[in-house]
């Protein structure tokens, strides 16, 4: 048996500066006024399937921050940092697990190397995303993240949905492996009531938690085994299912995983017909999400780690940046396009065919 410190240890040795804690919360607050309407823009979820390597993440979050001001008229950008992995059968489990990518399995250095690359993003003012796995390793960062996620294969975990009640930020529930809806709508539904449960205090010891639900939470498109489901008659079925159980008309959709085949190729086609819904009027489509790299595709994860390509994923494909950026402005443009004419329109003078 080896001994894991209590988070208080993480965040006391590790704790954002007043301004980088600011930032967190100005950049939750962010997203919570795109998913209410109150912010007309999009929050887009870009960025690496996982987090494998430091140094080509801080290099992504680099690109990120120098390209986020470009299209800020219409999108606020949030990075993919997810640190956990689920898994269908076996293999690695991410960053917090297996930190070295050896088998080691050094999970304290995980903990550390993963609280000090979200703190130095934070200190670069780029918003972070993350998959919350094991309920337990939440405590150790979730202080340091803007928008997080239950997967689709724990949307309908008990556990994780109280979870999400707890937790202070913005969280979406992605539908199932399956691809029926049910395990996220109701998800979202549970974490927005409030919860009493077992967690653990600071210090480690077992408590009863009291929530107060999570008011922001929301359901993530992704497809799934029965075929994509980011058409206009998905959405609008997902649109009817939240209106019946009267949670609010919102949602995210995964341009990846199932919405693509897990092939980085379709991801375009996918972001581009999510796009065109929107400029065509789909106010509940809030955001969009893209797997990017610094380049494209994916690697086996090799026994000798040395021979790890740079800036590839290790996990599923992923766009590579220059064809992200390159996509993310054709929307920016496009959506900006719709708002001129929308405006011109108001006053009678629009021309466009």
């Amino acid at each position: 048996m080896e001994y894991l410190p209590p988070y208080e240890e993480y965040k006391a040795r590790q704790r954002p500066s007043l301004k980088q804690h600011q930032f967190i919360d100005k950049s939750r607050d962010t997203v919570r006024a795109i998913l209410n309407r109150s912010d007309p823009r999009l929050l887009l979820i870009v960025g690496p399937c996982s987090i494998h390597d430091k140094i080509s993440t801080r290099e992504y979050a680099s690109r990120l921050h120098d390209f986020a001001a470009s299209v800020s008229s219409q999108f606020f950008l949030v990075m993919r940092t997810y640190f956990e992995k689920s898994r269908s059968v076996a293999g690695w489990k991410g960053f917090l697990y297996d930190p070295l990518l050896d088998g080691s399995h050094n999970i304290p250095q995980g903990i550390e190397w993963t609280r000090e690359l979200l703190l130095e993003l934070a200190a670069m003012e780029v918003p972070t995303a993350t998959e919350f796995l094991d309920p337990i390793s939440a405590y150790y960062y979730d202080d340091l993240i803007t928008w997080g996620s239950i997967g689709a294969r724990t949307s309908s975990s008990q556990p994780h949905r109280q979870l999400a009640s707890a937790l202070e930020m913005p969280i979406g529930f992605k539908n199932g492996i399956a691809g029926n809806v049910s395990a996220a709508v109701n998800g979202a539904l549970a974490a927005s009531h409030p919860h009493r449960y077992m967690g653990l205090c600071p210090q480690g010891k077992p408590i009863i938690k009291k929530t107060s639900g999570n008011h922001d939470a929301h359901v993530v498109l992704r497809g799934g085994e029965s075929g994509p489901n980011y058409d206009p008659g998905s959405v609008a079925h997902l649109i009817n299912r939240l209106e019946h159980v009267g949670l609010p008309a919102r949602l995210l959709i995964d341009c990846s995983h199932q919405n693509s085949g897990k092939k980085f190729e379709k991801q375009p086609a996918v972001f581009q017909s999510v796009i065109n819904q929107i400029v065509e009027g789909n106010t509940a489509i809030r955001g969009v999400m893209l797997e990017s790299h610094l380049h494209s595709g994916k690697q086996m994860h090799p026994t000798d780690v040395s021979q790890l390509k740079y800036g590839v994923s290790i996990t599923d494909s992923c766009l590579d940046w220059h064809s992200t950026a390159h996509l993310i402005e054709w929307a920016a443009v496009t959506l900006q396009q719709q708002q001129q004419c929308a405006a011109a329109e108001a006053i009678d003078i629009c021309g466009i065919v």
